[in-house]
C-alpha cells in the first residue's frame, strides 16, 4: 500500500473524486479482495475519527500527529508499473492502521468505570461469632459476586453498625449492583466520619460517579483527595483523561 491510496479513499469518502476516478475504484475494489480489505479498514477509523473530534482544533491536532505517525509505516516508494502488490504488503499496511488506531483509542477515548473499579483483594478480620459470615462475605466479594457479598455485609452490619470497613465494602457491592443512591449515602457518611477509610470512601465515590457518567461530580470529589492518600496518582490520571 501507498501513501496515495489512502489518499485515494479518503477522498472517495469525501465524494472528491471525479466520477472517472470514482468508477475506477469501485472496480477495483470488486477486483482486489486485499485492496478491499485495506479500504473497509479504513473507512472504519475515519468513523471512528468523526465520531470522537468533531472539536476542529482539536482534529487539526490529532491529523497533524496522526501524519507523522503514519511515515514511521507506510512506503512512499511507487510499486513497480505492471507488477502487483504482493497481499502481505497489504497486511503490513493494515497492521499499521490498527496500531494507529490503538494509539487513537489510548490517548483520546473518554475514560470508563471499569478502567479504574480494580478493587483490592479484601481480608477481614475474624470477630467471634460473626467469623462465619464475615468468611462469606469476604469470599463473595473477592470472587465478584456482589449481589451475595451486599448481603452478607448488610446482615453484619446489623451486628456491628459502626463498623466503617464494612459499610466501605458493602457500598462498593452497591456500586457494582447500580443501586447508586444507597451506595453514594455510604460512602458520604465514612467522608464526613473521622475515619482511616475517609480518603478510600473519596475514591470509591469518583468512581461511583463515573460509572452514573456524572462527570462534574466526579471532578469534585478527586479534587478533594489529598496527597498523602492511596489513590492520590490515580485520581490525577483520572482527572487528567476528564479534563
Amino acid at each position: 500500500m501507498q501513501e496515495q491510496d489512502y489518499i485515494t479513499f479518503e477522498a472517495y469518502l469525501s465524494r472528491a473524486l471525479p466520477l472517472e476516478e470514482q468508477m475506477e475504484f469501485q472496480k477495483r475494489l470488486q477486483e482486489d479482495e486485499a485492496y478491499k480489505l485495506a479500504f473497509e479498514t479504513y473507512k472504519e477509523a475515519s468513523g471512528f475519527l468523526e465520531h470522537n473530534f468533531k472539536n476542529e482544533e482539536k482534529n487539526k491536532a490529532f491529523k497533524a500527529n496522526l501524519e507523522k505517525v503514519s511515515k514511521s509505516y507506510f512506503n512512499k516508494q511507487e510499486a513497480p508499473k505492471g507488477k502487483r502488490i504482493q497481499p502481505w504488503y497489504y497486511s503490513v499496511a493494515i497492521a499499521a492502521i490498527l496500531v494507529i488506531g490503538f494509539f487513537i483509542k489510548q490517548q483520546f477515548s473518554s475514560p470508563v468505570y471499569s478502567d479504574f473499579a480494580n478493587y483490592e483483594t479484601i481480608s477481614l478480620t475474624v470477630r467471634g461469632a460473626q467469623s462465619n459470615m464475615l468468611n462469606k462475605a469476604e469470599t463473595a466479594f473477592n470472587a465478584k459476586n456482589y449481589k451475595d457479598a451486599e448481603a452478607y455485609f448488610t446482615a453484619l452490619i446489623k451486628l456491628d453498625s459502626n463498623n466503617l470497613e464494612l459499610q466501605l465494602y458493602q457500598a462498593v457491592s452497591l456500586v457494582e449492583l447500580d443501586a447508586f443512591k444507597e451506595a453514594d449515602a455510604i460512602f458520604m457518611k465514612i467522608i464526613n466520619s473521622p475515619s482511616v477509610y475517609n480518603n478510600k470512601a473519596k475514591w470509591y465515590l469518583a468512581l461511583s460517579k463515573l460509572k452514573q457518567e456524572d462527570t462534574n461530580a466526579c471532578l469534585n470529589v478527586l479534587q478533594s483527595i489529598p496527597e498523602d492518600a492511596d489513590d492520590y496518582k490515580q485520581a490525577q490520571k483520572l482527572i487528567k483523561k476528564l479534563d
